[in-house]
C-alpha cells in the first residue's frame, strides 16, 4: 500500500506484471474511488464549461457523450486533464484527478461566480474501472440489471445513468471496458461480484504501465501548470473553432500555435536498460529535453517512455542512463492499443 493523493492505494495484489497481462489479455479491475466526481447543474452549465475547458462541450449533443479535455490557467498551463459527460440540457458530470481535486474545485468555483450553475462534488460515490478485452462481458454478470442493460447498450466514450449508478465505456488502459460510479456503500459487494465473475484486482503499478503503453498522459509527470497542451501531445484536445469562444488560456495557445515549440514524443530503448522520469535526452549530440514518464513495457518486453523534446529531426536519439548515452528511437504513441503493438520493436 502507498500514499496516492492522500489515499491509501494498492501498488499491486501480488504481481504487477501478472495484473498488467490480465488486463491486456482478459479483464482486470481498479478501485479508482480517489477520482473526484463533480456534477454541474443549471442554465449556465454549458457556458461555464465552454469557458473553463480547451475542448468544446458544445460538441456534445447526444446524452451520455463524453469529452476529454484540459482545464487551463490564464497562461495556457494545464491545471488538470479530465473527462466531462453531457447528461441533459443544463447537466454535466466531470471526473477529475485525485491529487488536483482541491485546486480544481477552488478554480471552478471562482470561475462559476458569474454563471447560473451549481457545482456539487459527489463524495458519496465510489468508482471501479473494469478493463480488458473480456471486461464488458464479465462486468455484465456482476452489474445490477438496470446498470447491466445500460452498459450493454453503450457506445465507446459514452456514459449512462442507471438509477443511483452511472456506467461509462471509458478507461485509462488502452483497452475496452467500463468505469462504474456507484453509491460508496455498494462498492464492496460489486467488487466481490466482479471477482466472482473472474475479474482480477489490479493496483497502481499495472495501471501505470498500461496507461504508458497506451500513450496516455499522467498529470504531474507529462503535463502540469508549466506546460501547455501543445507541448504535451494534447493539441488534438483543443477546439479552435469557433474562433470567438474565449476559453481560458486561448491567447497563449494561439501565440504558440505554429511555432517550433517542444513536443511530447514516444521513445523505445534499442538496448537493454530502464527508462526513468527526468533522464536527459540528446539528439545529434545536443541536449533536446528529458523523459516525462518512463518504464518497462510488459507487452513489448522493452523499456519505453514519453519525453518532451525540442529540435527533433529523424527518429534517433540517445538517453543518458547512469552516465552512459544509450541509443533510443522516437516513435508516435501509442505503443500498444487493444493488446497489439503499435510500434516496431527491433531485436536486441
Amino acid at each position: 500500500m502507498v500514499d496516492f493523493g492522500g489515499w491509501d492505494m494498492p501498488l499491486h495484489y501480488g504481481s504487477q506484471i501478472e495484473e498488467h497481462h490480465r488486463v491486456r489479455r482478459d479483464a482486470g479491475m481498479f478501485d479508482v474511488s480517489h477520482m473526484a466526481v463533480l456534477d454541474f447543474e443549471g442554465a449556465g452549465a454549458q457556458a461555464l464549461l465552454r469557458r473553463l475547458l480547451a475542448n468544446d462541450v458544445a460538441r456534445l449533443r447526444e446524452p451520455g457523450k463524453a469529452l476529454y479535455s484540459c482545464m487551463l490557467n490564464a497562461h495556457g498551463g494545464v491545471i488538470d486533464d479530465l473527462i466531462v459527460y453531457f447528461l441533459t440540457d443544463g447537466r454535466f458530470r466531470m471526473i477529475v484527478n485525485a491529487a488536483t481535486r482541491d485546486k480544481d474545485r477552488a478554480w471552478i468555483e471562482r470561475q462559476a461566480e458569474d454563471f447560473d450553475v451549481r457545482v456539487r462534488e459527489r463524495a458519496d460515490t465510489a468508482m471501479i474501472a473494469v478493463q480488458g478485452p473480456q471486461a464488458r462481458e464479465r462486468a455484465l454478470q456482476a452489474l445490477p440489471p438496470p446498470a447491466a442493460r445500460a452498459a450493454e447498450a453503450l457506445a465507446s466514450f459514452h456514459g449512462a445513468p442507471a438509477g443511483d449508478w452511472f456506467v461509462a465505456r471509458t478507461g485509462y488502459t488502452g483497452e475496452d471496458g467500463l468505469e462504474v460510479i456507484l453509491p460508496a456503500g455498494e462498492a464492496p459487494a460489486f467488487w466481490d461480484a466482479l471477482r466472482a465473475a473472474g475479474v482480477a484486482p489490479c493496483g497502481l503499478g499495472a495501471r501505470d504501465t498500461l496507461r504508458l503503453e497506451a500513450g496516455l498522459n499522467l498529470y504531474g509527470a507529462d503535463m502540469d501548470e508549466s506546460t501547455t497542451p501543445l507541448e504535451s501531445g494534447l493539441a488534438w484536445t483543443v477546439a479552435w473553432d469557433p474562433p470567438e469562444r474565449a476559453f481560458i488560456g486561448r491567447e497563449t495557445l494561439e501565440a504558440q500555435r505554429g511555432t517550433d515549440h517542444a513536443r511530447l514524443v514516444g521513445l523505445v530503448l534499442k538496448e537493454k536498460g530502464v527508462l526513468r522520469n527526468h533522464q536527459k535526452v540528446r539528439v545529434g549530440g545536443v541536449a533536446a529535453g528529458e523523459i516525462t514518464s518512463g518504464g518497462y513495457s510488459p507487452t513489448l518486453a522493452r523499456a519505453i517512455a514519453l519525453a518532451r523534446l525540442s529540435g527533433v529531426g529523424g527518429d534517433s536519439c540517445r538517453v543518458e542512463i547512469r552516465g552512459k548515452l544509450v541509443p533510443a528511437r522516437t516513435v508516435k504513441p501509442p505503443f500498444v492499443r487493444h493488446g497489439k503493438p503499435c510500434v516496431t520493436i527491433d531485436p536486441i
